[in-house]
């Protein structure tokens, strides 16, 4: 059950908003500035509030779902593999994350820690999701996409709203926050959210283990002392605890694989300053500034890592046909990795700095009609040096109900800790005959980053007053993709007894393409029910690496419904397929079959301050699988849920 007050104004509902309003959203990650999202030049989505409170998620991972290009599979309890345009994996390294401009990747290996990001959903504005490249403005890692969560700012957030949640998976999930006005124009909001979420079952019926519990607490000011000026202030802390088995080699007592089960306990926290100033001539500067902290266990291996990051920009017009936008960036990281019995990382101790100056200009070839944009990313990081990531965008309006778009891209990924220095014992076993044996993963001296050329396409169109179409396609060329040959066997004495060690060496050499197509659609059925629509079609091709292509469905399929019965009674839904996939984690090859999730929830409006909400998830099967885990050869099956929920408003 879910029980909720607020004194703040409520949110409009999809059908206050207009379709004409829904297409012509601001977004940002695009361009770093406003722009409508029908004349940006990118393949991009957006979930809105209303999207978010209407879905029935209770996290940013289950949320992405509704988007096109991007694979998202539940792995556990609070494991989740998220990735866009192919690629997908426990530990995916090709997608970028930020939260209000602050990045959630990590440089151990390069992708996100999803469970850490529980943030409270109803602070979100929106989510902005970029599939393909968006280095040029965003830096290396943006390779298959950039997903930009943005919160509300505190002036948007006034009053009280308390929420406890309670069903068969949540047991609870409490939020609380209150904001007020402390000055003139100086808002401010505070919270706390408290989850326990309980554990799962492997595909034997027996318990998974990965039950996981969050506190999390944090704070925001917005103040604008004058019309040119806006200071933000903001931070969170989280303290994050869960349940794990993993299994680990072993050469002593008894050669095999042992499972070992721990409870992990992680914390993170973060504080960002961010000062914008517009000039009397529109132009506009910002300085951003964040502190990151974090602790986190896996495996028997706990990371430890502190960031901080400076970013300064600076936007401007020259004439009336071109807009420049540049910057410079600053960020150091370093780490403390203590390693486990099966993991060594090597060195355990280190320090990253990277540097970073990017150039934008967007050029009015025809004003209204046909836009230019053209830009580059200078960027130099500790491990291959500088790396140059340029872009070139052309959008045209034949129409004002027609927008065609194309571009250009390359991004890096560049190597992370784990491919830096870092020993993975994967398996032990015991031949007929002779010492035992040890098959293990080692790094490569040789770093490179691997490298994207992205070729794109898009369309969207408004055939009728009530429908919306958008459709994307694209060709992507990899190089230097990193993975694992089988390297000379040899005889190792330690650890004890000696045994024959079977490596695995880490290499850049692979090569291959993707392509695929990705359509989106909104249709406005009655002025009180919307349908919204996503499509996925994607083909990999990857030289010596058949396996990963399999990790991503080849189609994806997404229907969601919000339907206003009565002024104070919705009904909302989504229906998703997902096409088979195989995953090959270790030296098994698990396969999941194709699946169709079903999810409806219904919402009763007793009174403006009263709201009474009940859904139920995964109806269709008792139980399936999506993804398997690195660390385990157990099956965890995502079960059907059901939760209840009431909101109370005065």
């Amino acid at each position: 059950m879910l029980l909720a007050w607020t004194t703040s104004a409520v949110d409009p509902h999809v059908s206050d908003l207009s379709l004409e309003e829904l297409i012509n959203i601001k977004v940002t990650s695009v361009s770093k500035k406003e722009t409508n999202l029908e004349n940006s030049p990118a393949a991009i989505s957006v979930i809105t509030q209303e999207e978010i409170r209407r879905s029935g998620a209770f996290n940013i991972a289950e949320l992405l779902r509704m988007v096109p290009g991007l694979d998202v599979a539940r792995i556990g309890a609070s494991e989740w593999a998220v990735s866009s345009r192919g690629f997908n994996n426990q530990y995916g390294n090709k997608l970028l994350v930020l939260v209000d401009g602050r990045s959630v990747y990590t440089p151990s290996f390069s992708g996100v820690f999803w469970k850490m990001q529980d943030l409270m959903l109803e602070d979100l504005d929106r989510i902005e999701v970029i599939r393909g490249p968006g280095a040029t403005l965003w830096g290396a890692n943006a390779v298959n996409g950039v997903i930009n969560i943005m919160t509300k700012s505190a002036k948007e957030t006034q009053g009280f709203l308390g929420s406890l949640t309670y069903g068969t998976e949540l047991q609870p999930l409490t939020s609380l926050r209150y904001g007020g006005q402390l000055g003139t124009n100086l808002y401010y909001r505070v919270y706390g959210q408290f989850l326990n979420h309980g554990s799962l079952q492997l595909s034997d019926g027996s318990e998974a283990h990965d039950d996981w519990d969050s506190t999390r607490a944090g704070m925001r000011l917005d103040w604008q002392p004058s019309a040119q000026d806006h200071f933000t202030l903001q931070g969170d802390y989280n303290n994050l605890s869960s349940e794990q088995i993993f299994n680990e080699p072993q050469l002593f007592p008894t050669v095999g694989i042992v499972t070992k089960h721990e409870r992990n306990h992680n914390y993170s926290g973060n504080v960002l300053g961010r000062w914008r100033h517009t000039f009397d001539n529109g132009s506009e500067s910002s300085v951003q500034i964040y502190y990151d902290k974090f602790k986190f266990a896996n495996a028997g291996s706990v990371e430890r890592r502190d960031t901080l990051d400076l970013d300064l920009q600076h936007r401007f017009s020259i004439g009336s046909r071109n807009e420049v936008i540049w910057g410079l960036g600053y960020r150091h990281t370093e780490d403390n990795i203590t390693s486990s019995d099966a993991l060594i990382w090597s060195p355990q101790h280190v320090h990253l700095q990277l540097f970073n100056a990017y150039l934008q200009d967007e050029i009015k070839l025809i004003p209204d009609k046909l836009h230019l944009t053209l830009g580059v990313k200078l960027e130099h990081n500790d491990y291959t040096g500088l790396e140059i990531q340029p872009n070139g965008r052309l959008l045209w309006n034949p129409t004002p109900k027609q927008t065609f778009w194309g571009s250009v891209s390359r991004a890096v990924r560049t190597p992370n800790r784990f491919e830096r220095g870092t020993r993975v014992n994967t398996v032990a076993f015991q031949p007929p005959s002779g010492p035992p044996a040890l098959v293990a993963l080692f790094p490569t001296l040789d770093l490179k980053s691997e490298e994207v050329t992205a070729y794109e396409l898009g369309y969207r169109v408004q055939p009728a007053e009530r429908l919306t179409l958008d459709f994307a396609g694209f060709y992507n060329t990899y190089e230097n993709l990193h993975g694992f040959v089988n390297g000379p066997v040899q005889f190792e004495g330690a650890p004890s007894p000696p045994h024959v060690l079977i490596p695995q060496l880490g290499v850049y050499n692979r090569a291959g393409y993707t392509f695929g197509l990705e359509v989106q659609s909104q249709w406005q059925v009655s002025d009180s029910w919307r349908l919204a629509a996503g499509y996925t079609w994607l083909h990999m091709s990857l030289e010596t690496d058949p396996t990963t292509e399999k990790d991503s469905p080849t189609h994806q399929f997404n229907l969601r419904s919000y339907l206003d019965i009565t002024k104070n009674l919705e009904l909302n839904g989504a229906l998703y397929f997902v096409n088979q996939t195989t995953h090959q984690p270790g030296q098994i090859a698990f396969t999941t079959p194709s699946y169709v999730r079903l999810d409806i929830g219904a919402t009763w409006r007793f009174t403006k301050n009263l709201e009474l909400s009940v859904w139920g998830q995964n109806l269709l099967e008792g139980r399936h699988t999506e993804f398997s885990s690195y660390h385990t050869s157990y099956i965890t099956e995502i079960p059907r849920s059901m939760f209840v929920k009431v909101t109370w408003r005065f």
